[in-house]
């Protein structure tokens, strides 16, 4: 009877995990978020990006697991993040940037790939066409290269007398050759020289400023991970250069620089959830058109512009999205 007893009670204890497993919650579907600077920078995207999340049904810790991963600018950390990613066999991957979306690419063809922004993605190889990307990559242009011509349009506002331009650029990321193609076009039809300041490393970024002094009149900074993490640092080379410095997203005149013109990214990182939940419900990432900036800001820093000893027209101000103090 004990033996019968003792045996049953095996049986109970074998079964056990089986039933546990059988009651435990499936795995959630889970979203790697490759943050192609620092989580600091990131902040309000994130919220936002979060935001809509949750207006859309998805709960962090509910019915979503999220992965964040921060690449502060390194091009070798895209590919380790990417890696560990489709290791992980997230869901969905969303990033930030040409570079990290390249890497993105390269490390999973599997993996449906969402881009918050990125300049060019045709130019660049991303996608086949706007309208249909095809493969596992989509998301929201940031036409950051079209708008060169404009940025130079608002700087010469300010600087009338712009004759050599500076454009500090981290050659390492594809669309920096575009977007400087792009100015080089918008230069040449304005009369004025443009000297490429090519950067790869973060500790590239001081000696080219110190062959600088007094060879040009202003600095065009090429938005992109790289100079995100670093925009603090440039600008305050830039001031202690006397340079105007001319960018494509607010975050950098939030950090001292002097104007930026191009596309609004706390709207990119809120459409670009959209994009998430329609993947998560089953939609082809190749299907999902890549979609353009609706909303462009025009900001400027008063502040900046009068240690620099610079009058910003009445005109000019009152066509600003914001007026930094």
């Amino acid at each position: 009877m004990r033996r019968r007893t003792f045996i049953a009670g095996l049986g109970g204890v074998a079964a056990w995990p089986l039933v546990a497993r059988a009651q435990q919650p499936a795995k959630l579907p889970t979203i790697g978020f490759l943050g192609a600077s620092t989580s600091s920078i990131y902040s309000q995207w994130v919220a936002v990006f979060d935001k809509r999340l949750r207006e859309l049904g998805w709960i962090e810790g509910r019915n979503v697991a999220m992965e964040y991963r921060w690449a502060q600018g390194r091009n070798e950390r895209y590919t380790e993040i990417a890696t560990e990613f489709a290791r992980l066999k997230v869901d969905v991957i969303v990033t930030t940037g040409t570079a990290a979306v390249v890497a993105a690419k390269q490390a999973t063809a599997a993996i449906p790939i969402v881009f918050t922004s990125a300049g060019d993605p045709v130019a660049t190889g991303l996608v086949a066409s706007l309208a249909r990307p095809g493969g596992n990559v989509t998301g929201l242009s940031n036409q950051l290269p079209d708008a060169a011509g404009k940025r130079l349009e608002f700087l010469s506002e300010i600087v009338p007398n712009v004759r050599r331009l500076a454009i500090l650029t981290n050659i390492a990321n594809p669309i920096a050759v575009v977007e400087t193609e792009q100015l080089q076009a918008a230069a040449r039809m304005v009369g004025v020289e443009i000297l490429p300041l090519e950067v790869r490393r973060a500790e590239d970024i001081e000696p080219r400023f110190e062959a600088l002094h007094g060879r040009v009149d202003a600095l065009y900074v090429i938005s992109e991970p790289l100079m995100a993490s670093n925009r603090v640092r440039i600008n305050t080379l830039a001031l202690g250069a006397r340079l105007p410095t001319l960018h494509g997203l607010r975050e950098y005149v939030e950090a001292g620089g002097l104007m930026s013109y191009g596309p609004n990214l706390l709207d990119q990182f809120r459409r670009a959830a959209d994009y998430v939940d329609k993947i998560l419900r089953g939609a082809n990432p190749g299907d999902l058109p890549i979609e353009q900036p609706t909303k462009f800001d025009l900001v400027i820093n008063l502040t900046t512009a009068k240690t620099l000893r610079l009058k910003v027209p009445a005109k000019l101000l009152t066509l600003a999205d914001e007026v930094i103090e």
